[in-house]
């Protein structure tokens, strides 16, 4: 079974009910104080934080005086605006005296959809991480609309962890693991320390969407676990509520693991060779070389460009020979590519007319 002490890479949600008090809709403050305290002990372990976290629109109802029946749209999107904020600035200031600097990255569908987004995204979120910032993730309520929502957070994380290249991912609930049946309802309903695969009965027992004591339903937890569990992420579900979730989640609160079968690098990896090329890039031997010791190819390595592919495409990595050695998305498109082959980076911005990204294909974005 895994344990949080292992993870280099931890993506943690949080449901609103754990950070919003039900009946008053202020913020569960003592409880986020300790959700801090846990966040710091992870990152004195070494290990990368980031959160993904409900409750903007829950805060911002309650400022607002909206009702606590279901709410329009655009009351919800009003809601969301004035909340997000206050979220951001509540994780701040409870991080802060740890010394720990938070970031607010407001994500939709499209974000994970779409290619170029996808990258964007990524390498924000990278940067951050490799700055010591613990991001704290949200969908972005104030402008997404049905087609272009996640719909849960509990999927939302799981494409955050598949994102980061998390090893773990942590859905802190109102239950404590997966149970054959609803407990509330079914009393020889049994819950599973360990789940290896996720079986058609795993996932009938999971239920209708709504059937769970979540938003959302223990459906979308296992949705969220496929996802997580094929990219080389654990998941865990457990109980959220107690004041440090994380630290009992450690010393053995209950819990249930959904295992992952390979390393979330190995997943990427594969992930990317099973991608159909665009173009191809052929390299000289020095970059050959690099690319070899884990290296990014950069431009100056770079001889000849063939094919019309755009930025976040796959292309085949070439010899000067002419042989595949590998693929890798690429962070220019094919035009871009063949102005700036042979240049040193720092030329990139004179060339294109505009400042690019050092690496053509980032190290983490190959499969040799």
């Amino acid at each position: 079974m895994a344990t949080l002490t292992d993870a280099k890479r931890i993506v943690i949600k949080i449901g609103s009910a754990l950070l919003v008090d039900r009946n008053t809709g202020a913020l569960r403050s003592d409880w986020l104080l300790g959700l801090a305290q846990d966040v710091s002990w992870l990152k004195g372990l070494g290990c990368d934080v980031v959160l993904v976290s409900s409750g903007s629109i829950a805060l911002g109802r309650g400022v607002l005086g909206l009702p606590r029946t279901t709410l329009a749209l655009e009351q919800s999107q009003a809601a969301a605006a004035v909340g997000q904020i206050r979220l951001a600035r509540a994780y701040e200031e409870a991080l802060a005296p740890h010394g720990i600097t938070t970031a607010q990255v407001l994500v939709t569908l499209e974000d994970s959809a779409d290619r170029r987004r996808y990258l964007n995204s990524r390498a924000t979120m990278e940067q951050l991480l490799s700055l010591g910032v613990v991001p704290i993730v949200n969908e972005n309520d104030t402008v997404a609309t049905d087609e272009i929502r996640f719909g849960d957070n509990d999927r939302l994380a799981a494409q955050i962890a598949v994102t980061v290249g998390a090893d773990q991912l942590i859905l802190l609930s109102d239950v404590d693991g997966f149970y054959s049946g609803n407990p509330s309802v079914d009393p020889t309903a049994i819950r599973y320390d360990v789940i290896d695969t996720i079986t058609p009965e795993i996932e009938a027992m999971a239920g209708d969407a709504g059937s769970g004591l979540s938003k959302g339903g223990m459906k979308t937890k296992v949705m969220a676990a496929r996802t997580a569990t094929a990219a080389g992420c654990a998941m865990a579900i457990t109980e959220g509520s107690v004041l440090r979730p994380l630290t009992a989640l450690e010393e053995g609160a209950n819990a249930t693991w959904f295992t992952a079968q390979v390393d979330p690098q190995a997943a990427r990896k594969r992930w990317i060779a099973a991608m159909k090329p665009q173009g191809s890039i052929t390299l000289d031997a020095g970059a050959v070389a690099a690319l070899s010791r884990g290296k990014s190819l950069l431009p100056a390595g770079v001889s000849a460009v063939s094919g019309d592919f755009g930025r976040g495409d796959t292309v085949a990595l070439l010899t000067p020979e002419g042989h595949v050695i590998g693929t890798g998305l690429t962070r220019y498109a094919s035009q871009e590519a063949a102005q700036i082959a042979g240049h040193r980076s720092d030329e990139i911005e004179a060339i294109l007319g505009y400042p690019g990204r050092a690496a053509l294909i980032h190290r983490d974005d190959m499969a040799l």
